[in-house]
């Protein structure tokens, strides 16, 4: 039968296909519409409505497309019977990777392979519904103001995160961490050959981008609370064209050191005395912040960077750059003639992902996922000095003395076991220690990763001359 219903829209919203497309979904979802009712022919609505039938018809199509509405040839429009489909039950995931993934004996631990803790099907999900009818639509540049709500869904997604005053107008979108680091060197580097300040260990990244942009880059000693203020200070008299100190305080990379806040606000000190500009790379963690961030310390020198790879996936490259205040209008120029913004299917993605209801839950299990290969790494190697945390995934093993770190990541591989030396996170003139770090690697089973850190602790236990100096 007829449905002589004539919906009431939202005058503020545009486009006014959309005001429909809502008008109707809520009729739906309210039950103003019972499923099978017919709904007014486009002509007759537009007329009702004050709007062309053509506005009428694409809010039509829209709905239809997802389901809400079916057409039939020659009868018309009506409401469809609700698709029965699976709820996202984040308790029985559809693919549990450190439980289901296949047994491999070859196992490459060089950049951490993150749990499924549902985002595989979260994302999917959300994925589908940007494809029906993507938010910022798909044949326009990207935009700052297209850009808003992923802005604030990050702002969000970084709520318990000690940061300070923090409003979307402060965030920087970016493609992942490392293009986050490039925008703010790009920001910040003035002069021919600027000088950036690194821990003498410290995330590859800062020196590839140090590198791009023709930086000069001079290593820092560190100590078991991270970068030496007393050897920052030497670094910073000895070299007056620094300009940056790039640091990873919370989870450090490779060593799973944390900086304290008496060794953060030190830092701090010098940065002032020699109006050094302090980068601190958030990325690696995936558990609460210990402590103030250098951005909640000193807002006026303060850079961060975090990024959803180590956390969430790093397939999707979402990541943030924050600066200064008054460094904040360079920072989004920095973005926007490099790239004009993120691709706005990417955006729209972003902001339903970091603000959907279930993904504390998926980080919850992610981080329980991380804890169980850790865990496996620890009961095979805890006998020797490993430095681990529970919610870090990676980590770090000072070989015993004698031995050569580039020997065993050789004799590991013939193992099945890829490791990454130390001095892969040394710059080039520097000595490193005979260390090596191993990423969690969930896209194996467990039992493969347990196999591996086994063969790990049986050359370990049994080294050989081309091992041992």
């Amino acid at each position: 039968m007829d449905t002589i219903w004539v919906p009431v829209l939202d005058p503020a919203t545009k486009p006014k296909y959309r005001a429909v497309v809502n008008a109707i979904r809520e009729a739906v979802a309210a039950g103003d519409l019972e499923v099978g009712g017919k709904l007014p022919p486009v002509r007759e609505l537009g007329w009702k409505l004050g709007m062309t039938p053509g506005t009428v018809a694409r809010a039509y199509t829209v709905l239809t497309d997802e389901g809400v509405l079916t057409a039939e040839v020659g009868r018309g429009t009506f409401v469809a019977s609700p698709k029965a489909e699976p709820p996202l039950n984040l308790m029985e995931m559809d693919v549990i990777e450190h439980l289901t993934g296949g047994d491999n004996f070859d196992v490459n631990l060089f950049s951490p392979h993150l749990p499924n803790g549902g985002q595989s099907r979260l994302i999917r999900s959300l994925l589908s519904q940007i494809a029906q009818e993507p938010p910022s639509g798909v044949m326009h540049y990207p935009s700052r103001r297209g850009a808003l709500r992923a802005r604030e869904a990050m702002v969000h997604w970084l709520r318990e995160t000690p940061l300070g005053p923090l409003s979307e107008a402060d965030v920087v979108l970016s493609h992942g961490g490392q293009n986050a680091i490039m925008l703010i060197f790009q920001t910040i580097l003035r002069g021919r050959r600027p000088v950036i300040f690194v821990e003498e260990l410290c995330y590859p990244g800062f020196r590839r981008a140090a590198d791009m942009l023709r930086a000069d880059v001079v290593p820092v000693a560190m100590d078991a609370d991270g970068l030496c203020p007393i050897a920052l200070a030497a670094a910073a008299e000895r070299y007056p064209d620094g300009q940056i100190i790039c640091t990873s305080p919370e989870v450090h990379s490779p060593t799973c050191g944390f900086s304290p806040l008496e060794r953060r606000r030190a830092v701090v000190e010098v940065a002032k005395r020699f109006d050094l500009q302090i980068v601190e790379d958030d990325c690696y963690r995936i558990g609460d912040a210990q402590a103030p961030s250098y951005r909640q310390i000193a807002p006026d020198r303060s850079w961060y960077i975090s990024s959803l790879s180590k956390s969430v996936t790093p397939a999707l490259r979402i990541g943030c750059a924050i600066g200064p205040r008054d460094q904040s209008a360079a920072l989004h120029r920095a973005a926007e003639h490099g790239f004009f913004g993120l691709a706005t299917p990417i955006t729209d993605l972003a902001a339903l992902l970091m603000l959907h209801p279930d993904l504390d839950e998926v980080m919850r299990k992610t981080r329980e996922g991380v804890s169980d290969y850790v865990k496996a790494a620890v009961n095979a190697l805890g006998a020797y000095d490993l430095k681990w945390r529970a919610d870090v995934p990676f980590v770090w093993l000072n070989l015993p003395e004698g031995w050569r770190a580039s020997a065993f990541c050789r004799a590991a591989e013939t193992r099945g076991v890829r490791v990454r030396a130390a001095e892969e996170f040394a710059a080039r003139q520097a000595q490193s220690p005979h260390a090596v770090r191993m990423a969690i690697n969930a896209g194996v089973s467990l039992r493969s990763f347990e196999a591996a850190m086994g063969r790990l602790r049986d050359l370990l236990d049994n080294p050989t001359d081309e091992i041992s100096v």
